[in-house]
């Protein structure tokens, strides 16, 4: 097994206990849940198998799912994140960077990482709440859980990359 795998489990353990432990139980004004495990997916670098991000991604959507009462709804959304994350990466990568480039502010810079972090963390959100609520009968409440979390999850992310990039 490689180093890479047991940093990759490091960071899974890490990312599930936070957010089973503390920021499952954070519900501000009723709306917004931080969902940093969206980081995870993110993170995966340039040229990392699909299959094992499918793979990682699912686990770790299902074992939130297990401990925090939503069935199947971080699984989901997630699974569809780590779907998309290595073909939208490509975007912002240049063709001629290592085959191992990780994502990050310092890689990317801090306005094409904005543009990579944010449509993730908010499709993430989209796809959670609105199979969670499975209705859009109560617009204001979903667009009001949408916003509230993806901003939440959001700030906590850049405060994160931040932190790493000292």
């Amino acid at each position: 097994m490689s180093a890479d795998f047991f940093k990759r489990l490091g960071w899974f353990a890490l990312f599930f206990l936070i957010q089973v432990l503390v920021l499952g139980r954070i519900h501000l004004f009723h709306y917004a849940t931080p969902f940093l495990y969206v980081y995870f997916v993110a993170m995966f670098p340039r040229n990392h198998e699909k299959w094992a991000v499918l793979v990682w991604s699912f686990l770790l959507g299902l074992l939130i799912d297990i401990f925090s009462n939503t069935p199947g709804l971080a699984a989901a959304s997630l699974t569809v994140i780590a779907a998309i994350q290595p073909y939208y990466m490509e975007l912002y990568v240049p063709r001629d960077s290592a085959d191992n480039l990780l994502p990050s502010i310092k890689t990317f810079g801090p306005l094409k990482y904005a543009y990579y972090i944010v449509p993730m963390v908010l499709l993430f959100c989209i796809l959670f709440y609105s199979l969670e609520m499975f209705t859009f009968f109560n617009l204001m409440y979903w667009l009001l859980c949408v916003a509230g979390s993806s901003f939440i999850t959001l700030v906590l992310i850049f405060t994160i990359e931040i932190g790493r990039g000292r």
